[in-house]
């Protein structure tokens, strides 16, 4: 096209030009991260009906769920009120909340990662000297959104299409509109602000705020079974507050609501434009909410003190969460006999996950469990903190005085590791304050998947140090560990499965006895990844 040709066209089409090359580029950068928290959360997602299956195979004993999980307000709050006994509205039920959040988180780190951390890296600036329209880049990047959530809305569809055609469709659109819903409100943030730690960060906070409000409201309405299966029934006002609610009120399987895709679609569009005039009266780089000018508070002693003051803020959002979530569960174990009751079967599923001992210690050792893997997204997320610095030019200037890249690296890497055993420390102690006992126990279990989330993080910092360019490639591999650790003891997968994941070989505490060996053993193999990853840094090139 030439520059004549690009003068002549209109203003609307100039503010779009080369969005599909950037939309394509966009994609391939992320064709690891995408394909892989897709093919998570659908396979969450369809897995369930043939759990559940297994685990209630009977009507009967589908409607006896429904009216223990109806009186029990923990429960309506971890996964919300339930609205059918049908294998689809159990599966709607069980993990549509869960899948919700995913598909946002997805969503906010695509589109936080095609505008404002170009931008920050300067390759924005070269890019729009270019052939470029203004609202092309921010275009690309809510198109390769909508792609992920819309593979994930065809996955869902498809694969629950079984349990009835209507309500498979209602639960992929409802699923993918969480995903959308966040995604622009990451465009409107990114926008506000000038740092894409920042635009990720309140996104996330929103998020979170969502699944609180949700939770708050589920569990203040009563859950009956009138309720459950009528078609009225209203839901609290904090539950309609949050896009999380739309979902669960959207009631897929239970006589759909269709006008509640309503809210997304709107949500999507008000958010969109939003975005888009907002993105068209800024310059490139800039923000609307500017950084607090200098000289810094405090003082910065060195390499370490500079880490954490870059990843403070993270390690106390993290730290929050990891708290109330402990807090919550703690509060679920003495209901988690009830609502199990007789069933074999979920007994066997909560043992694969965690113990063999009384089915309290099991659901504590479960939940300490999945407390570990989503740990693992903490020390990825923070490991990669100094990729962010290097391709954004910043670790150049520390590197240029008295800092060698070991220390450089050592302040940012005692954050994330370091960071991990807060975060359990903190969910080992919201669980035995939610549950009233045993703390010993219960801080030992949470502490014994350190080693594995280190695991994780060693991962990390090896891709990292050796080859930066497939530094990314860490989200893919705590993906597989939470797709591993989350399905395949409800698929009853093989041994050999779940032992790829360094979290299969730990001792199942509480109720389980102690067992040091495989502890140490994944010490030192972090150790050991963490040990390589420093020398490949130490002896490479930076990149930039």
């Amino acid at each position: 096209m030439s520059v004549a040709a690009f003068a002549v066209r209109p203003a609307s089409s100039r503010q779009l030009a080369g969005t599909g090359t950037l939309l394509r580029f966009a994609l391939r950068r992320d064709r690891v991260m995408i394909p892989v928290w897709v093919a998570v959360n659908a396979l969450m997602v369809l897995s369930m009906p043939n759990t559940l299956k297994g685990l209630y195979g009977t009507p009967a004993e589908r409607a006896d769920l429904v009216g223990r999980t109806a009186g029990n307000s923990s429960l309506r709050a971890m996964v919300g009120p339930v609205f059918g006994d049908s294998l689809g509205a159990l599966t709607a039920w069980r993990v549509g909340v869960y899948a919700g959040a995913l598909a946002a988180v997805v969503g906010l780190l695509v589109v936080v990662r095609h505008t404002r951390d170009e931008e920050e890296s300067g390759r924005q600036e070269m890019v729009a000297s270019g052939m470029v329209g203004r609202r092309a880049s921010l275009t690309a990047a809510l198109l390769a959104a909508a792609v992920a959530n819309g593979v994930l809305a065809l996955l869902v569809t498809a694969g629950l299409a079984g349990q009835g055609a209507a309500g498979a469709l209602a639960f992929g659109l409802g699923i993918a509109g969480v995903g959308m819903v966040f995604a622009t409100m990451a465009a409107i943030v990114a926008q506000l602000t000038e740092s894409a730690r920042l635009t990720r960060g309140l996104t996330a906070a929103v998020l979170g705020a969502a699944f609180v409000l949700r939770a708050a409201g589920d569990s203040a309405t009563d859950g009956g079974t009138s309720q459950a299966f009528g078609t009225g029934g209203g839901s609290s006002p904090l539950t309609w507050a949050s896009p999380l609610g739309w979902l669960t009120n959207l009631r897929a399987f239970a006589g759909e609501r269709w006008w509640v895709l309503g809210l997304f679609a709107g949500a999507v569009l008000a958010q969109g434009a939003v975005a888009y005039a907002l993105a068209g009266r800024r310059d490139l780089g800039m923000s609307f909410l500017s950084s607090r000018p200098g000289p810094a508070a405090g003082r910065l002693g060195g390499a370490g003190a500079l880490a954490w003051r870059l990843q403070r803020g993270g390690v106390l959002g993290w730290s929050i969460g990891f708290l109330l979530a402990g807090l919550v569960y703690g509060g679920m174990a003495e209901g988690a006999a009830d609502l199990v009751g007789d069933n074999d079967s979920a007994r066997e599923i909560l043992q694969r996950m965690g113990g063999q001992s009384g089915l309290t210690d099991v659901f504590l050792a479960a939940m300490a469990g999945m407390l570990g893997l989503v740990a693992a997204l903490f020390v990825v997320a923070s490991v990669l903190r100094l990729h962010g610095e290097e391709s954004s030019g910043r670790a150049e200037p520390v590197l240029a005085g008295a800092v060698g890249r070991l220390r450089w690296a050592a302040g940012h890497l005692a954050v994330a590791f370091g960071g991990v055993v807060l975060l359990m420390l903190l969910a080992g102690a919201g669980l035995a304050l939610g549950h009233g006992e045993q703390a010993g126990a219960i801080l030992g279990a949470c502490l014994v998947q350190v080693p594995a989330v280190w695991v994780i993080g060693g991962v990390a910092v090896l891709l990292y140090g050796l080859v930066p360019r497939a530094a990314m490639a860490a989200w893919g591999v705590a993906g597989a560990v939470l797709l591993i650790g989350w399905v395949g003891p409800a698929l009853d997968v093989p041994r050999a499965v779940l032992n790829l994941s360094p979290f299969g070989h730990l001792p199942k505490l509480p109720g389980g006895g102690m067992e040091w060996p495989p502890v140490l053993i994944l010490t030192a193999l972090a150790a050991g990844l963490v040990g390589a990853g420093v020398a490949g840094l130490r002896r490479r090139d930076l990149t930039s």
